[in-house]
């Protein structure tokens, strides 16, 4: 099949809603596993409204293209090399892939590409969104109160973030996101998107009746936020807090306020969604190489960074947030008090 970016074919196609974007995914199966991990789709009658960004997927299985073809068109940026070995994102790999960026249109082809969309393409356009825009892109989770002020949750994986935003949700606390948020001025904007849920005694009967989908990563499942927790997600919150969450039953257990300094230096290693994924090479692409734009960006993040941390009062917590006693008394230290 000859190559037109402008006629592949498409057999499916979402618009999704990220709160403050929308993404058009597009691909050349029926049924694609990746739309399983947006929890807003823009209704059909109004499906039609341009998006912010576009994602193409055709599948080689489904659709055969010249190979040599494929690789004369393909970006010549590092993420397009490591498309072609079949590495796309820390540690997601799968089959080669040819990936083709034009503007905010970006095609890929190759084998199970599910595995390229969230993992991938999210949070590269995420970042290239916010920092064409004036946000500052965070991995966090998070959830709000009924005042509007929102907690953020940060911490190293097995940390116990999903646990954390788990109980204060189904205490009484809105959700607010799971894995990504933007920020600006103080104010966090939500990323809508599925929550990552393991089977056990709480989720059986739920990944059966509602047939949820596989996450990439063995053991897990995609259930939309409003499944699990009780009331509409919160869609922005002013941040009162950040918690670094640090669960280790055998380390210093307890629930206190750390310095900023020390909060900015955890952040810029757990929260930066430019170091946590590996995004540098393409932030510098999207820059078209331009060094100045881009230390300028990455200027510009530290100090959006240091301001949020100083406007907000910051914890550590290793505490258990399975139990009753406990819960409620950090959900109450969270929800006293202004911000600062």
């Amino acid at each position: 099949m000859t190559l037109n970016l402008r006629e592949l074919p498409r057999r499916s196609s979402k618009l999704v809603d990220l709160n403050l974007l929308k993404i058009r995914i597009s691909s050349n199966l029926p049924e694609f596993d990746a739309y399983a991990y947006f929890s807003r789709e823009v209704p059909p009658t109004e499906a039609g409204e341009p998006a912010d960004y576009e994602i193409h997927c055709v599948d080689l299985d489904r659709d055969a293209f010249d190979p040599e073809e494929l690789r004369a068109r393909a970006d010549r940026t590092l993420r397009a090399k490591r498309f072609r070995a079949g590495y796309y994102l820390n540690h997601i790999f799968g089959a080669p892939a040819h990936l083709i960026t034009e503007g905010h249109r970006s095609y890929v082809f190759g084998h199970r590409l599910e595995r390229t969309v969230w993992p991938y393409f999210v949070k590269r356009i995420l970042t290239d969104f916010a920092v064409d825009h004036g946000y500052l892109h965070l991995k966090a989770g998070g959830f709000a109160f009924d005042d509007g002020s929102a907690t953020l949750l940060v911490g190293p994986n097995g940390g116990g973030k999903t646990v954390f935003l788990t109980q204060a949700c189904r205490a009484g606390a809105r959700f607010l996101t799971n894995t990504h948020v933007l920020v600006r001025d103080g104010v966090a904007f939500a990323v809508p998107s599925t929550v990552r849920i393991r089977r056990g005694a709480d989720f059986d009967e739920l990944i059966e009746r509602h047939r949820l989908t596989p996450h990439v990563e063995s053991g897990d499942h995609l259930a939309p936020p409003e499944l699990l927790f009780p009331g509409t997600p919160a869609d922005t919150g002013r941040i009162r807090n950040i918690v670094i969450t640090d669960h280790d039953p055998a380390g210093h257990r307890g629930f206190e306020r750390i310095s900023p300094d020390q909060t900015v230096l955890f952040l810029e290693q757990f929260a930066s969604a430019v170091t946590n994924y590996g995004l540098k090479d393409d932030l510098l692409a999207h820059f078209g190489g331009d060094f100045e734009k881009f230390t300028g960006a990455l200027g510009t993040m530290r100090s959006r960074l240091a301001e949020l941390v100083a406007g907000a009062r910051c914890f550590r917590a290793n505490v258990d947030m399975l139990d009753p006693s406990s819960r409620s008394e950090v959900l109450a230290a969270l929800a006293a008090g202004p911000a600062g």
